[in-house]
């Protein structure tokens, strides 16, 4: 291992270790220096209970440093933004049912859910909801939710018992301690509003709600959760981050288009994954090419079987298949 025991004392999760081992590596100079080249029994056995001391130091550095990269590839926090696609007020339905599901899924295992923003329409449906998930391997779990999901079935509202398709799009964002995007205050735009819905004389009377809009890519995020507008407004500027920083990825993935059938998917929000058969009781994700069924319980939050395939799989698959 590489010793940067400036870099190791700067970090707070092995600084300690730092400052012990700077001190053996001291005092194993001294030892040298003293005996001159001519090591007794007693300094060779000083330089091996040293030696040990030091691999026991690194290997806590190491491992360390490693839960620290594992944390930034798969942090414990993410955004999930569900937005209704194609299929006017049965798609906003879909996207509710969506944010139902994995709210439920969520709960389950212990995370923290909460709507950062949301947008309703007039029968309840979501046009958009944005979601903040807190909990033990959150991306790591949700990461491959990412993309359009479909739903066929007959509408309540539908007379002649034609079945409609309707889609919802969905995005997992990790939230990372380390930023590989940097914003210039020159390129955002940001406008104060009263968060819409329940919520009290302070939500109907101040403005709280935040947006704001990166001009040159024209990304926005928005939050309402929080009480105050500064609240908001570091909400929102965190969601914003995490949007540029999947845009920049993107971006890059599609340079590399060619390697696309060594992977789950492309990760991007317009690709089809996932379709929810209503009359046939069928869930079927694409990249697999599997399905599943009983979608009463898969819509409680019973996501593990199908999170489990996924998880399992990873790698190994070829291009998106669809079924019709």
């Amino acid at each position: 291992m590489n010793m940067d025991i400036d870099k190791y004392k700067e970090n707070p999760k092995t600084a300690y270790f730092a400052v012990e081992l700077e001190r053996l590596l001291v005092e194993e100079a001294e030892i040298k220096e003293l005996a001159a080249g001519d090591l007794g029994e007693l300094a060779k056995d000083d330089l091996a209970r040293i030696e040990d001391q030091k691999a026991a130091l690194i290997a806590e550095i190491e491992k360390i440093l490693e839960k620290e990269k594992q944390e930034e590839e798969f942090p414990n926090e993410a955004i999930m933004e569900i937005r209704a696609g194609t299929g006017g007020e049965e798609a906003a339905l879909f996207a509710e049912e969506l944010s139902h599901m994995y709210r439920a899924y969520a709960e389950a295992r212990g995370w923290q859910v909460r709507i950062l923003s949301e947008s309703k329409t007039d029968l309840g449906g979501y046009k958009e909801v944005i979601l903040e998930i807190k909990g033990l391997g959150v991306y790591k779990r949700m990461r491959f939710e990412t993309g359009v999901h479909r739903i066929q079935r007959i509408p309540a509202t539908e007379k002649s018992g034609r079945v409609h398709t309707s889609t919802a799009s969905v995005a997992m964002l990790p939230i990372r301690k380390k930023h590989t995007v940097e914003i210039n205050p020159g390129d955002i735009e940001m406008e104060f509003s009263r968060a819409g819905g329940a919520g009290g004389q302070n939500v109907n009377k101040v403005e709280t709600a935040v947006r704001i809009v990166h001009k040159p890519t024209g990304i926005e995020a928005r939050s309402q959760s929080e009480r105050n507008q500064l609240g908001n407004r570091e909400k929102a500027m965190g969601v914003l981050l995490a949007k540029l920083e999947q845009y920049e990825e993107e971006k890059a993935r599609s340079k590399l288009s060619a390697d696309r059938k060594e992977q789950i998917g492309t990760g991007s929000r317009s690709e089809k994954i996932r379709t929810y058969n209503i009359l046939q009781d069928r869930i079927t994700d694409h990249r697999l090419r599997e399905s599943w069924h009983n979608l009463p319980i898969i819509f409680q939050g019973g996501l593990d079987p199908i999170l489990d395939a996924l998880a399992g799989a990873e790698g190994n698959f070829s291009d998106t298949g669809e079924e019709e």
